[in-house]
Order: structure tokens, then sequence, then C-alpha cells
């Protein structure tokens, strides 16, 4: 089935018949075309009557998005920096979700 979706820059898409996620890296009015970039970096440039007709939906960006971008390094995201300090990982475990402030408050109590 067509589409009636308009192409949106960095908007990400998914072909329906090929499950293929892509988004739209640019959008060239005067020449009618419009520039896809694949999860897997391919590059590929449609004009706007081949993008009607593909059987596109609009999607989320993929949690892991980087497939496509050769310069992004995996820490460079974020994923691995944390506010743990080195006392944090020093500490014992607690059980049950337990929070520092509920335990401290129990101390308190069997002191006075």
């Amino acid at each position: 089935m067509p589409t009636d979706q308009e192409p949106l820059v960095a908007q990400w898409y998914r072909h329906l018949d090929k499950g293929q996620q892509f988004h739209v890296t640019a959008i060239d009015g005067e020449a009618g075309t419009v520039e896809i970039q694949h999860f897997d970096g391919d590059i590929e440039e449609v004009d706007l009557d081949e993008w009607r007709e593909l059987n596109v939906e609009p999607i989320e960006p993929p949690e892991d998005w980087t497939g496509p971008v050769d310069d992004v390094e995996r820490d460079d995201l974020g994923y691995t920096e944390t506010n743990m300090t080195r006392e944090d990982w020093d500490a014992p475990l607690r059980e049950g979700g337990e929070d520092k402030g509920a335990e401290e408050e129990e101390e308190e109590e069997g002191e006075e």
C-alpha cells in the first residue's frame, strides 16, 4: 500500500514489506528527491513519486540507532556513564529495594 506520509528529515521509517529500517537524511524540494539512509549505513536517493509508492510507516528511532553512523563510539552515547561513585561500588547490597534513607531512620529509632 503506497504511503500518504510526507517524508520528514530525521524521522525513522520501516518498510512494511521488507521490515528494513531507515531514516530520512535530506529532502531536496527543487530536485524533488528524498535522501534516506538505511540502518546498515547504505544511502539511497528516491524521487518524491517513488517515495509515495513505498509501503512504509513512521517508527520510533531504534534503541541503538548508531548502525548507520560510522563516527559515533558507544561510549559517546552515555550508556556507560553513571552517577555512581567509588563508595557506591564498595557499599553492601541491600535487599528488596530498601533505600538508604529508610535504613538510617531505623538505626536512629533504635538508638533512642
